[in-house]
């Protein structure tokens, strides 16, 4: 398949004019001027022409595909049987897919169900984005998301859950650092839930297996842990105390220094967030961002899509929270592509389009860089090269 486009995002910030992407078995063979690259092909090459812009699929680093994204995700959850919950599953999979994601992570669900649709995505059974899953994610007796299975008590408890998301095939290891508002009758958001020998054995078992951690933390405290323990990634990373908000610009130092990112799990909707915590501390939190952003730590675009008031199709929404920060366009932009992509370890595969990479591509109307919303004028996806159209599909 020959794309060729209008523009073609090659790096960060920049275009290729008039520019063109071969595609060979699912991967980028070639990427360049339109001419040079269509004397390189034969006639019976598929062609695919486009007078928008080509850029790198999106990545939402921070999904729940077996919440809904209604007001009360945890109890539809229960309240679905594994084979109702994983039809929707699916459909929740495709959503991502036509909005523009090709690659998501998963953090957390039931009984290995994500892992399940990882594979037939991977497969080419169901449409859907590559699927990064974190299998169980492991929390406390009671602790945040208790209800997905993942409990555990003391080291040995904690290293053997471990071992069973690894063998299940899980990419991620997710750790519940802190408690969470999606649980009501567990810790508090800023509390703290394992000691710092549970989180050491934790992220000791994944990275003896070559998989990164991703820590679920709101709490100071909790972020402090999760980032001495060595985890990669940090999810929220909201910065709470039991009375307010405690900004550690010397635990942030240590963010940058080792090269952890944090996903603040952005929701679509995020303009409501003055509405629930009022005016004064959403724009506290807010802030944090900012600073978080300005100090250079490396920062990448997730939804925390499935839980309340986030859909499937809301990472392009969400990514507008980072203009109203300040952020530049190509910058918002490569946290949702490149960034995001290393972030997941898949920095060598996918979130750019250059040889050798998978052919996961978003092509849009109108010029992104110049107008963010411009990502929503979705015209097709390829995701490892198989085409998707997003208008064909409710046709």
């Amino acid at each position: 398949m020959l794309i060729t486009g209008g523009r073609v995002l090659v790096d960060s910030g920049s275009y290729l004019e008039d520019g063109a992407v071969l595609i060979d078995g699912g991967l980028i063979a070639a990427v360049g001027p339109r001419k040079e690259i269509e004397e390189q092909v034969g006639v019976d090459v598929p062609r695919f022409a486009f007078d928008g812009a080509v850029l790198p699929g999106l990545i939402d680093a921070h999904v729940h595909l077996a919440f809904d994204g209604g007001p009360d995700p945890v109890a539809t959850l229960q309240n679905s049987t594994d084979e109702v919950l994983f039809e929707d599953m699916r459909l929740r999979a495709e959503q991502l897919l036509l909005s523009g994601v090709t690659t998501a992570r998963d953090l957390g669900d039931r009984g290995g169900l994500a892992l399940r649709l990882a594979a037939e995505v991977a497969d080419g059974r169901t449409p859907g984005p590559r699927i990064v899953s974190a299998g169980t994610p492991a929390t406390i007796v009671g602790g945040h998301c208790h209800f997905l299975g993942g409990e555990v008590s003391g080291e040995a408890e904690i290293r053997a859950l471990v071992r069973r998301n690894l063998t299940a095939g899980a990419g991620v290891i997710k750790a519940m650092v802190t408690g969470g508002g999606l649980t009501k009758d567990g810790p508090k958001s800023h509390q703290s839930q394992f000691s710092a020998e549970e989180l050491a054995a934790l992220v000791d078992e994944a990275h003896k297996a070559g998989v990164p951690v991703a820590a679920h933390a709101h709490g100071s405290d909790g972020i402090t842990a999760a980032v001495e323990a060595g985890v990669d990634t940090i999810e929220h990373c909201t910065w709470m105390t039991g009375d307010g908000l405690d900004f550690r610009p010397d635990v942030v130092q240590q963010i940058i220094d080792r090269g952890i990112s944090v996903c603040p799990a952005v929701s679509p909707h995020w303009q409501m967030l003055p509405r629930i915590f009022g005016e004064e501390r959403a724009s506290a939190m807010f802030d944090l961002v900012r600073q978080m952003a300005d100090a250079g730590v490396r920062l990448v675009a997730g939804t925390d899509a499935g839980v309340q008031r986030a859909g499937f199709d809301g990472l392009v929404p969400a990514l507008s929270f980072y203009s109203h920060l300040g952020l530049p366009n190509a910058a918002i932009i490569d946290m949702a592509t490149s960034e995001a992509a290393t972030a997941l370890g898949l920095g060598s595969t996918t979130g750019r389009i250059a040889p050798g990479y998978h052919a996961d591509l978003l092509l849009v109307d109108g010029d992104p860089l110049a107008e963010l919303n411009a990502l929503k004028n979705v015209r097709a996806v390829f995701a490892s090269g198989q085409r998707y159209e997003p208008n064909a599909a409710t046709e």
